[in-house]
């Protein structure tokens, strides 16, 4: 899909355009795990295969990434992988079950420096193989998002040891030793530096930092580690000439934090309107969200309805990407996704002379 910008013959897909706040024919979809376990074929596959195997093989992270793209008229694909895949190539000992385990948390100064820098291409090639395969293969030139973990995200993996509600050794790390948590995070934050990097080398047209923990800090806390992290990351990437994304997640209360950060869209949870949330950041960040995952199991009218405050709250001004607040459930109704991807289009669709 692509759009013709006003002011020129240049060809810009609507999803790019949006992240630069250029005017679109209509605002662009995507889906936070759009390729995932909602899928029937999804299903199939992954009955055959371990997720491991499903993420370190190519040939069928490409495969599950290019999914939903052949049922849905989606306006961005998004990499099969998983946030802690690069952690493996840095050699931390991890397993799911279902979710990251690490087996000897990081707690200690002398665990910190004991962490490799990542080198992509060596430690983790096959998601650089993966790009290049989506690129080749994806329907209607389809933008491809590469995404990394948020550096605080990872932190709460590595010293917490599993997933948990309250993250409580990671937050308590950054009280008790906040140097020890500083030099963590500085050194995570030039990992997905050069990771995301990679990602683009390899074909991916933008770039995405999910902070999946970011609402259990409160704002003081959060710019000093998160926020700090995220922006040593975007700021290694800033030369690479692809919009650059950063998803907080809860975090409603941070948006003011937000401002601060040099990233060309900011992705929204379903906690906090957008029209609130453009208020905040202004006008030099686009926006991305922020439908409730749960409103796809609305009557097809109700979910109209809700996809209409969506769009109203964005307002008319260049720089909205249609998405969930977070990730889609797994017992979502596939047609329910079509639903929901059509008439964002045909809502928002907006006549040549309005561009």
């Amino acid at each position: 899909m692509a759009a013709e910008l006003s002011g020129g013959a240049q060809r810009t897909a609507p999803f790019l355009a949006a992240c630069r706040r250029q005017a679109t024919p209509y605002t662009p979809i995507w889906i936070m795990r759009q390729a995932g376990r909602y899928l029937p074929e999804y299903r199939e596959l992954r009955a055959k295969v371990d997720f491991v195997t499903l993420t370190r093989t190519p040939e069928l992270a490409a495969e599950v990434t290019l999914q939903p793209l052949r049922r849905y008229e989606l306006d961005a694909a998004i990499l099969f992988s998983d946030i802690m895949t690069p952690l493996q190539g840095m050699g931390v000992d991890l397993d799911f079950d279902p979710g990251p385990v690490v087996r000897t948390p990081v707690r200690t100064a002398e665990q910190v420096e004991a962490l490799p820098a990542l080198v992509p291409e060596r430690d983790v090639p096959f998601v650089m193989e993966t790009v290049r395969l989506i690129r080749a293969n994806v329907p209607r030139n389809t933008p491809l998002i590469g995404f990394a973990g948020g550096p605080f995200t990872l932190m709460c993996y590595l010293v917490c040891g599993k997933p948990s509600k309250e993250f409580e050794a990671a937050r308590a790390l950054i009280y008790a030793q906040p140097a020890v948590a500083e030099a963590l995070l500085d050194r995570l934050a030039d990992a997905m530096a050069a990771y995301l990097r990679a990602q683009a080398q390899a074909g991916a047209q933008a770039l995405m930092l999910f902070e999946s923990w970011a609402g259990l800090l409160a704002p003081p806390e959060f710019e000093r580690f998160a926020l700090r992290a995220a922006a040593r990351t975007m700021a290694a990437l800033r030369g690479l000439d692809v919009p650059l994304i950063y998803y907080a997640n809860q975090g409603s209360a941070l948006m003011e934090s937000l401002k601060q950060l040099d990233v060309d869209v900011i992705g929204v949870d379903w906690r906090t309107p957008l029209g609130t949330v453009r208020r905040v950041l202004g006008p030099e960040k686009a926006v991305q969200g922020n439908l409730d995952p749960a409103a796809l199991f609305s009557s097809p009218e109700d979910l109209e309805r809700h996809v209409d405050r969506v769009l109203d709250e964005a307002g008319d001004a260049p720089g909205h990407i249609f998405n969930l607040g977070h990730g889609i459930w797994q017992n979502t109704d596939p047609d329910a996704v079509a639903r929901l991807v059509d008439y964002v289009h045909e809502r928002s669709a907006r006549a040549p002379s309005a561009r």
